[in-house]
């Protein structure tokens, strides 16, 4: 029987919401685990997450870990102390709170964002590089990609604002695939974050410091020219992908979604002053690709071109049809709209985003993952539930 031409039309598009013209084109069996951006907000609501696929087993099951922005310091920080885990005989890391939770909650109670940028201002090097110093200062202690583990492999994505496209920071090689590839790169892992969530235009861009010879010939598509590998100015993963989702959708057959971002609300009364009015189009802009992307990814899961799930800091509980949820009562559209920062956030906040990433993300893996899987007895952390509904 012939697909009709429409929705014919709608599986090739979902079939390829990515551009990637790196190698390994072939889907293959294997998890991908995507972490989008959104601040400090993202970074709590994705260790909610992380905390429900430790007890399901499935952080062992990871081949990539994908990561933009506010995602990549959740993801920077397991890479970092992957070798803190310490699994179990049901692939559950009993060392998890100590090597994940607490460095998170730790830099959640830290401003970051203002005192890079008045560092950045009044003293030498620029707001990115004050960034980088800090995530290191907090969370990484001098690590390169070249400590980090074989597998899963991490990936963190920042955007190449000369080339237009991703910037991908990993242990094997450093690529744009305009600009080139570099092969075992010794950046500072703090460097691949803070690029990843250098948010413009305050945080943004982080140039880097390479040579020619740095790269492999014949590596880039059209732009492997001195011009753009000497110097390359790197912006926030999100400006181009704010899913992280091209590293991972034609690499692996499970694609597992985490979206803590934002949300446009309408605004009628629009500043005619061009810092608001900046915001206020960088808002619409980031709306519109987070739409295109979640709109190609979970075409994709339903057309079954790839087994997975997607989650969000704005998803309904009752949307996802989970015969016995979690009973998640506090104000879920009032933690999605936790201000995008890196800034202190107050501690039971920081644990009410946890429970609701932890909460959400239960819900969707056991509805399309794992199913039959019997529901959690508790929240990461009960105490803080605030009972606004019913």
């Amino acid at each position: 029987m012939n697909v009709p031409e429409a929705r014919e039309d709608a599986l090739v598009e979902a079939a390829t919401p990515v551009h990637d013209d790196a190698p390994e084109d072939a889907a293959k069996p294997g998890v991908a685990l995507c972490l989008s951006g959104g601040g400090y907000r993202a970074m709590l609501f994705h260790l909610g997450a992380l905390w429900r696929l430790n007890e399901l087993g499935w952080l062992p099951k990871l081949d990539r870990v994908s990561s933009v922005s506010g995602g990549s310091i959740t993801a920077g920080v397991l890479a970092r102390n992957w070798n803190m885990l310490g699994f179990d005989g049901a692939n559950v890391a009993q060392g998890f709170e100590r090597a994940v939770v607490d460095p998170i909650r730790g830099l959640a109670g830290e401003t970051l964002d203002v005192f890079a940028g008045l560092r950045g201002i009044f003293l030498p090097g620029s707001i990115a590089d004050k960034l980088a110093d800090s995530y290191d200062n907090h969370l990484f202690d001098g690590a390169t990609l070249q400590d980090l583990p074989e597998r899963p492999r991490f990936v963190f994505n920042a955007t190449n604002l000369q080339s237009g496209v991703l910037w991908r920071f990993s242990k094997p090689y450093m690529w744009d695939y305009r600009v080139g590839k570099i092969e075992k790169p010794k950046q500072r892992l703090a460097v691949a974050v803070a690029a990843s969530s250098a948010f413009p235009p305050f945080l943004s861009p982080l140039r880097l410091k390479l040579s020619e010879s740095d790269y492999v010939p014949n590596t880039g598509d059209d732009l492997q020219t001195p011009e753009y590998m000497t110097h390359p100015a790197l912006s926030d993963g999100g400006v181009y992908d704010n899913l992280g989702l091209e590293t991972a959708w034609k690499r692996y057959d499970t694609i597992l979604v985490s979206d803590g971002g934002g949300h446009f609300s309408h605004n009628k009364n629009v500043k005619t002053n061009w810092p608001l009015q900046a915001r206020l189009v960088l808002g619409v802009i980031d709306s519109q690709v987070r739409a295109m992307r979640k709109k190609q990814l979970i075409g994709g899961l339903k057309a079954g071109l790839r087994k997975g799930a997607y989650w969000g800091i704005w998803s309904e509980i009752a949307k996802f049809g989970l015969d016995a949820p979690l009973d998640f009562r506090d104000d879920a559209d009032a933690l999605a709209r936790t201000p995008t920062r890196l800034a202190k956030t107050d501690p039971r906040l920081q644990e009410r985003i946890v429970n609701w990433g932890y909460a959400i993300c239960d819900t969707a893996m056991r509805r399309w993952v794992v199913s039959g899987t019997p529901k959690p007895t508790a929240f990461p952390y009960p105490a803080a539930r605030v009972c606004r509904r019913g």
